[in-house]
């Protein structure tokens, strides 16, 4: 089948477990590596980091942290206690003599942050030093992508400055391959995936409904809303999102380098699908056109912007409904232009708990878009930013968030930081 194999490794790249927020839990990552290279603990520890950064670690808590919040903590953490071979989940095995350690070492000031000028969203450069050695670790475009690393002065790591970290080729994802698909691979080639992304986010999702976070939004939503399957989709997506904001320790599968984007592309389906009992095989295909149409609009806007991913992610989900019971190519594309003629204004004002109501808003936006497009009703072409074809409108929200909404996300962030 003409892409399979491209769109099983862009899943494969893409679904990965991580814990917490993607930003804190990269910054650990990054430090985690530099700790390695210094051989030694830190004396001191200054972080730069670009605005996109800044206002995505400020607020949220720093899983097995004991409540820490902020980009000194996430580093200083990653630090003392991160193991970079587990990758996103680097703070696993943090130990309580390395949180205390991280304390004092943020008690002292030994940890300073800065401001990094960069027109990269995602950018931070990290310098550690012991007194004698010093080690500089940069991390440009994706979470993980370390472009270069130096000791001493003497170039450990170098990357092309410029060198994106996802290299495969995502001009293929369009609406209808993605459809063919999500309809003729093989079950047991993603079958290890969903089954993957099904039990870690439906975990966390029961955790955030159980558990005290937050504001417990889901516990809210279940029990203020009418009953009925779009208010358990909201609620229980919500609440894994609030419980990873408030510093759940519990993983998540996360889509675009995004935890919240996980979720919201894959909670409402399985809830859905397991209260209309819909065969775990119809399930498993929902999962993968939902994960490869978040990708795909994720790819227009990038990792970060001033658009909120949670709009991507629900629209993608629902558009996944659509096609899960059997809604055609037309419904599914009018799924997507009902939901991005609604909601594509909603911004990004960095992660924190409230992005979990910014889920459940857009789950409730973009399954109404659903039962639009199911009754055959949709929006005209020019009906605002709506173009002829919907593949012609994820190309032109995509411009919106990445160009269009770059002084935007200059604005939030200097509000962000009291900066006049």
């Amino acid at each position: 089948m003409e892409n399979e194999a491209l769109f099983l490794s862009i899943l494969a790249e893409e679904l990965i477990p991580a814990m917490g927020c993607t930003e804190p839990i990269a910054l650990a990552y990054a430090a985690a590596r530099g700790r390695e290279l210094l051989q030694g603990a830190p004396a001191k520890i200054v972080a730069r980091c670009s605005g996109n950064m800044i206002k995505n670690v400020r607020c949220v808590t720093i899983p097995n942290s004991g409540g820490m919040i902020g980009i000194g903590a996430a580093v200083a953490l990653g630090a003392f206690g991160g193991k970079h071979e587990l990758g996103m989940e680097v703070l696993e095995a943090v130990s309580a003599h390395d949180r205390e350690t991280t304390k004092a070492f943020l008690d002292a000031g030994k940890c300073t942050v800065e401001y990094l000028d960069s027109d990269i969203p995602l950018h931070f450069i990290l310098v550690l030093t012991d007194g004698t050695d010093t080690v500089s670790v940069e991390v440009k475009h994706s979470h993980m992508n370390v472009t270069s690393i130096t000791k001493n002065g003497e170039v450990v790591l170098n990357k092309d400055s410029e060198e994106e970290a996802c290299t495969l080729d995502r001009s293929k994802l369009t609406i209808e391959s993605i459809k063919s698909f999500s309809d003729n691979v093989e079950i047991e080639k993603i079958k290890n995936f969903f089954d993957k992304q099904i039990r870690y986010n439906m975990d966390i999702a029961y955790e955030g409904i159980s558990g005290n976070y937050g504001l417990g939004i889901g516990r809210v939503i279940r029990s203020t809303y009418a009953d009925g399957v779009v208010t358990r989709m909201k609620a229980y997506a919500a609440a894994a999102s609030e419980a990873r904001m408030s510093g759940c320790d519990m993983p998540v599968i996360i889509n675009s380098g995004s935890g919240n984007q996980g979720i919201a592309s894959s909670v409402p389906v399985i809830i859905y699908a397991r209260e209309k009992n819909i065969p775990k095989e119809k399930l498993y295909r929902a999962l993968a056109f939902s994960a490869l149409l978040t990708i795909h609009q994720k790819d227009h806007i990038g990792k970060l912007s001033a658009f909120c991913g949670a709009v991507s992610a629900s629209c993608a989900a629902c558009a996944a409904i659509t096609y899960m019971i059997g809604g055609t190519v037309q419904q599914i594309k009018a799924t997507i232009d009902n939901t991005l003629a609604n909601i594509p204004g909603i911004i990004c004002d960095g992660a924190k708990i409230s992005c979990a109501a910014k889920i459940a808003s857009s789950v409730d936006a973009a399954m109404m878009a659903h039962f639009l497009a199911m009754q055959g009703k949709a929006y005209d072409a020019y009906t605002g930013i709506l173009k002829e074809e919907a593949e012609e409108t994820i190309s032109c929200v995509g411009y919106i968030g990445k160009i269009g909404m770059r002084q935007t996300d200059r604005e939030i962030v200097k509000m962000m930081l009291d900066e006049k």
